[in-house]
């Protein structure tokens, strides 16, 4: 889509070719030539990052969310807590496998103690939080790390509902005794309690490849 004027450019060259009419080598590498991706600016790689980030990581909140109800309504919040002990994991390496980038979820406040933050994904993090504390909208946003070969997009998450504070709120109004006592067994460095709605979570990082995004466009 990127190119469609050079491949507009290059059927309406050739049609006008008679159908007996032999396309010399040379006359194909001229217009071959012309379908070449023009030079790429800074700022159309950052947009199409943005855009495939923001793609990639919305089609993975929306198959762990989809996984995680499926899961509360055929074994209750309890075999919920169970299921992403197992299975939230594998989702996201099976994603970032399938889009050939590195995606995670991090927090300060994780329960899983593998998604605490980076030094860099901590900055971005602050500034996040900086934000809701003032009623300032989120953006998702896009950092070169790694001399520039990666981009790093991020997108904060926020506690949408209060499905989410069943296991994330409260420890006296919101998780049930029961339901506490399977996550200090599951995660007994737990520190993603005593969430309100609106509240930071924390958020999406991924490592998308420059080539990649490049190849893209």
């Amino acid at each position: 889509m990127k190119h469609f004027p050079y491949f507009l450019l290059a059927i309406v060259f050739l049609v006008s070719c008679g159908p007996r009419e032999r396309i010399s080598k040379e006359v194909f590498d001229k217009v071959n030539n012309s379908m070449e991706a023009k030079k790429l600016s800074e700022a159309q790689i950052t947009q199409e990052a943005l855009i495939w980030g923001d793609s990639i990581s919305t089609v993975a909140q929306q198959q762990l969310m989809s996984s995680l109800h499926k899961a509360v309504e055929e074994k209750g919040f309890g075999g919920a807590i169970s299921f992403c002990n197992v299975n939230a994991a594998p989702i996201v390496s099976e994603l970032s496998e399938k889009y050939g980038v590195q995606i995670r979820r991090t927090s300060f406040r994780a329960r899983n103690q593998a998604n605490l933050p980076t030094a860099e994904e901590s900055q971005i993090l602050d500034a996040y939080q900086y934000n809701v504390e003032n009623s300032i909208e989120n953006e998702p946003n896009i950092q070169k790390i790694e001399g520039g070969d990666i981009l790093l997009y991020t997108k904060a998450i926020v506690i949408p509902s209060e499905f989410c504070l069943a296991c994330h709120g409260e420890v006296k109004n919101d998780i049930e005794v029961e339901l506490l006592d399977k996550i200090d067994s599951l995660y007994p460095n737990d520190l993603a309690r005593g969430f309100g709605l609106g509240q930071l979570r924390g958020m999406w990082s991924l490592k998308i490849p420059k080539k990649a995004v490049v190849n893209r466009l």
